[in-house]
Parts: C-alpha cells; sequence; structure tokens
C-alpha cells in the first residue's frame, strides 16, 4: 500500500484531468447523481468515485486495487486542497490552463481519432463546450498543485535519508519495480506550402468575402470551401468570450469587427480565415469563419524527404551529431532548443514508459536499441501542418527492480514524494478540523485514515 501512495496524488491528478472532469455538474445530474461529500465548497459525487477507482486501476493494470472508502478519501484531499488554495489567494494565468487543455485535446484525440469522436464520446455539444469544461477541470487541478507546492516548498531529502529510505524498502521486500522506460530526441523538418499557393488561398478568401458582401450565404460558402472540420455540423458558426480556448488571432479578430462585418483573410496555425461576426451578446460574439489551408504540393513533400534523408545518412557517417543537426536543421519549436529531446506531455519530464506512450510513438521506436536511429517518418498534426522527422534512441532502461545506484534520482524522487506526502498528510488533519465536511449516510461507516467524519453542524 505504501507504494500506492507515494504516487496518489500525483496519478490522481492526471486522471482527474483527462477524465474525470468531463461530467458536467449541472443541478439536476447533481441531483440524480448523488453527492458523496461536500469539502468547504466543493462537492464529490459518487459517480466521480466509481469512474476514479476504475480509472486508477486501469491504469496500474490490476497492481493496485483501492476500495471506495480509500477512493473517497484520495478525493476528499484533493478537494480540500482547491478549497484552501482559494482561501490562501493563490494565482493561476488563463495561458497555464490553455496550454493543459491543448494538451488534454491533443491526448483525446489521439485516443479516439477525431476532434469529433471526442466530443460524441463524451456527450458535449460541440468542441466548445468540451474545451470550457476542461478549462474548469484543469483551472482546479491548478490549484490542487500549487498549494501542494506552497505546502512542501520547504522540504528536501538529504543522501542520507535517501539511502535509509531505499534500505528500509529493501529489507521490507518493498523496492519498486522500475519499469521499461526511454528517453528520445528529434529532427522535425516541415513541407510549408509555396508562396503562390498562400497568395492563392488569400486570393480565394478575398473572392468568397466580395460575394457574401454582395448577398451570398456565408454558411453555404463555408460548406463549400472550409477545411474546418466541425463545419458540417455548424456550418463555421461559433459563439466565443474573450475566455474561450481559441486562437488568438481569431478572437482578436472577432472582437474588432462590427455585427454583419467580415474580416480580411487572417493567418493562424490553422492556415487562412475569414470572420464574419453576426451578433453581439454581452461579453459573446456570435460568429462565422472559413478556414482554408494552403495545400503542399508533392514536390515540396519530396524535397523535404529527401534533405532528412541526408541528414540521417550524415548522422550515420558521423560527419555530425545529433545535437547539432537538431540545432542547424529542426524546425521542431518545442524540441528545437533541448538538443532535439521529446518531453512526455503528461509528467513534462523526458522518460517515457514504453508501454504507456501514444500508439504511433510506440510504433516508430519500440525495436530501437539505445543509440539508434528510427526510419525515417512522415507525420501531420491536427492544424494540417506536413513534415518528416528522425527519432534517437538516446537512451533506454529495461524493467528491473529499484537499485540505489542505478536509480539514485527515481529513488531520490520517491523519498521525496514520501516526505512531502508526510507534510500533506500533517497540514491535512489541521485544516479537516476548520473546514465544513458533510459526507453522506453511505460512507459514514467508511474507516478513513483521517478524521474526515468530523462534521461541521
Amino acid at each position: 500500500m505504501m507504494q500506492f501512495k507515494i504516487k496518489t496524488l500525483k496519478n490522481i491528478s492526471i486522471v482527474f484531468t483527462l477524465f474525470l472532469g468531463l461530467t458536467t455538474l449541472n443541478a439536476q445530474q447533481t441531483k440524480i447523481d448523488g453527492v458523496a461529500v461536500v469539502v468547504g465548497k466543493n462537492i464529490v459525487l459518487h459517480s466521480d468515485i466509481d469512474k476514479f477507482k476504475q480509472e486508477i486501476e486501469q491504469r496500474n493494470e490490476g497492481r493496485v486495487t483501492i476500495s471506495d472508502c480509500e477512493m473517497l478519501e484520495e478525493l476528499m484531499q484533493l478537494k480540500l486542497l482547491a478549497h484552501h488554495a482559494i482561501i490562501d489567494s493563490v494565482t493561476i494565468s488563463q495561458s497555464e490552463i490553455d496550454s493543459r487543455v491543448s494538451r488534454s485535446i491533443a491526448y483525446f484525440t489521439r485516443e479516439y481519432g477525431s476532434e469529433e469522436k471526442v466530443v460524441e464520446a463524451y456527450g458535449f455539444n460541440d468542441m466548445e463546450d468540451l474545451k470550457k469544461e476542461l478549462g474548469r477541470v484543469q483551472r482546479e487541478n491548478v490549484l490542487i498543485e500549487k498549494e501542494q507546492q506552497k505546502i512542501t516548498e520547504n522540504i528536501d531529502v538529504t543522501p542520507e535519508e535517501i539511502r535509509i529510505y531505499y534500505k528500509g524498502l529493501e529489507e521490507k521486500g518493498e523496492l519498486p519495480e522500475i519499469p521499461a522506460e526511454v528517453e528520445l530526441q528529434q529532427i522535425i523538418l516541415k513541407a510549408e506550402p509555396a508562396k503562390e499557393e498562400e497568395e492563392r488561398i488569400i486570393n480565394k478568401l478575398n473572392e468568397i468575402k466580395k460575394e457574401v458582401e454582395n448577398g451570398a450565404s456565408f454558411k453555404l460558402k463555408a460548406i463549400i470551401n472550409s477545411n474546418d472540420p466541425a463545419v458540417a455540423q455548424n456550418g463555421g458558426k461559433y459563439i466565443i468570450t474573450k475566455d474561450s480556448q481559441f486562437i488568438k488571432e481569431f478572437k482578436e479578430t472577432a472582437f474588432s469587427l462590427d455585427e454583419g462585418q467580415i474580416s480580411e483573410p487572417i493567418k493562424s496555425v490553422f492556415g487562412y480565415h475569414i470572420i464574419q461576426l453576426h451578433k453581439v451578446k454581452g461579453n459573446q460574439r456570435e460568429v462565422s469563419h472559413i478556414l482554408m489551408q494552403p495545400e503542399v504540393s508533392d514536390e515540396k513533400l519530396n524535397e523535404t524527404k529527401e534533405q532528412i534523408e541526408k541528414i540521417v545518412a550524415d548522422l550515420k557517417a558521423e560527419k555530425i551529431t545529433f545535437e547539432e543537426a537538431v540545432k542547424k536543421y529542426s524546425e521542431d519549436e518545442e524540441t528545437k532548443n533541448s538538443g532535439g529531446l521529446i518531453m512526455n506531455p503528461y509528467t513534462q519530464e523526458p522518460n517515457f514508459e514504453l508501454t504507456r506512450m501514444p500508439p504511433e510513438l510506440f510504433a516508430r521506436i519500440s525495436e530501437l536499441k539505445k543509440g539508434e536511429l528510427s526510419d525515417v517518418f512522415y507525420d501531420e498534426t491536427r492544424e494540417g501542418e506536413k513534415m518528416y522527422g528522425v527519432i534517437l534512441m538516446k537512451n533506454k532502461t529495461e524493467t528491473h527492480k529499484a537499485d540505489l545506484v542505478q536509480d539514485y534520482v527515481r529513488m531520490q524522487e520517491f523519498a521525496l514524494a514520501k516526505k512531502k506526502e508526510e507534510e500533506i498528510t500533517k497540514w491535512t488533519k489541521e485544516k479537516i478540523q476548520e473546514t465544513y465536511l458533510k459526507l453522506s449516510s453511505d460512507y459514514k461507516k467508511c474507516n478513513f485514515n483521517k478524521d474526515w467524519k468530523k462534521e461541521n453542524k
């Protein structure tokens, strides 16, 4: 049980981010579902407990089992942290929320194959509703994490504490199994559309703009011409606010227009747009857009592929190091300044568990040994960017029992996590006494580790 506890808060936070917050907590649903507990101003539903429990067990592949009461106690601690983060005036930025929402959407899209399938799977009206709910969930996640950081900011471990911690696990036969992990570096070359193709798209959008201004239907033009995959469902129409999860260029343009006005073509990471403002409703704007993405010619694609194949040949001939090639050639903004090192989007660390990585990435590197290069591969982003890449297996470790020397950094993390958890446990016991708590009758029989049964009358 101890090994599970070490990882609990981090694991649950990830699950909370990606899955369970997608249940919209409207009043009718709350009434039907039932409230398991109230912590301050936060609630946990019966369904939350079931879903969290199922996800924890699935993610640990059956190695960890947890009862409803244990799951509820973990959730209550998270809600307690979120509640006191607000009391302590923890500040968070919208950019933090937006970044996390984007990563979550990318994760869902990889899992389901398209944004439309994600929206359908989770029962939302459209992507905007899904992003709004994810924004709410991520805001609470950031509050929880920052409150934890505030509580444990002065906690550290010495080498002697790490050794004692390791020896304690070893004597009890509880040394954790370290899963097979990899570190990866990449070089990416993008196949950009020709200048003439971009000019063609801009001219086409200007032509559509004039036709609509002369009476043509914007909706019909969007259905015929737009590359927005949602256009078949919404005709290119959205209701947005300044806090909506839309790209900056889109929002800035939408809020600069007068009712009925159509923008000039604007450029974004998705391509080129024209936007029409239909109505102003307080802080909301009802808009439609047409998105057109410049096409990349086969000639350009072949040229890009040949270029990266030449780089690979130079790497194999040791004419250049991988880091030098990244600096000189790579066009991926996220990895170019780190020597091409790919970061795990869910841990923000450069390590990937081999069996828990995106399927397409696993397929490219699973057979590689340390120091080997993948085959050149083609990829395309959801924004429509086309590219070729190659991956280097920077490091690879096999599944093994933790070793103090080989896994010193990992054992340091475990020892620090345990010490931080002890500090949070101490904080929790104190805060329970000053926080409103209300347990449903279904859970009053639970034997909690902390005094959660204390209720404010």
